[in-house]
């Protein structure tokens, strides 16, 4: 039987440890597929102020870096974790690459579009920087569009912080 809830799942850091998402249970969580060559990657800057802004209240971003559009993220995780870290100055947890549609979508990313269908009911992730706004209980509230941003989903992050 596979995992029932979002903290079984297993996900690979950015440095290639694997770690089980239940070290997150409690935090209210926005998990984002993110690349570094997008029209939204100015989104990181916001992402990265988002989470400083709240983190000490249970706030945990989760990046994961996907090359499914436009191949838009051709880097190794080192490329990646460099491009994040010089140019945006990311500090919030970065994950390996990942497939978010598809056959080969990470079982993450198959549990996310089940719990929350995009327009019209579809499952299927439309671009880079989708998000998913998760509750302290893994409980998958909301999802964003790319155009979304964080700016804007900030009273819905503000609304999960004070639901815990």
């Amino acid at each position: 039987m596979g995992p029932v809830t979002l903290y079984d799942f297993e996900v690979r850091t950015i440095d290639g440890v694997v770690e089980r998402l239940d070290v997150y249970w409690g935090k209210t969580l926005l998990i984002v597929n993110v690349a570094s060559r997008c029209g939204y990657t100015p989104q990181y800057a916001a992402l990265e102020a988002l989470y400083r802004r709240h983190r000490d209240r249970g706030l945990v971003v989760l990046g994961f870096p996907c090359n499914q559009f436009g191949r838009q993220e051709p880097g190794d995780e080192g490329a990646i974790g460099e491009f994040c870290s010089t140019t945006y100055g990311v500090t919030f947890p970065m994950f390996a690459k990942v497939y978010v549609n598809g056959g080969a979508a990470h079982p993450l990313f198959q549990y996310l579009t089940a719990a929350r269908r995009g327009i019209l009911g579809t499952r299927r992730i439309k671009w880079n920087f989708t998000k998913f706004l998760v509750d302290g209980r893994g409980d998958v509230l909301r999802r964003y569009a790319p155009s979304e941003t964080p700016e804007q989903i900030e009273p819905d992050i503000v609304s999960a912080l004070h639901s815990i």
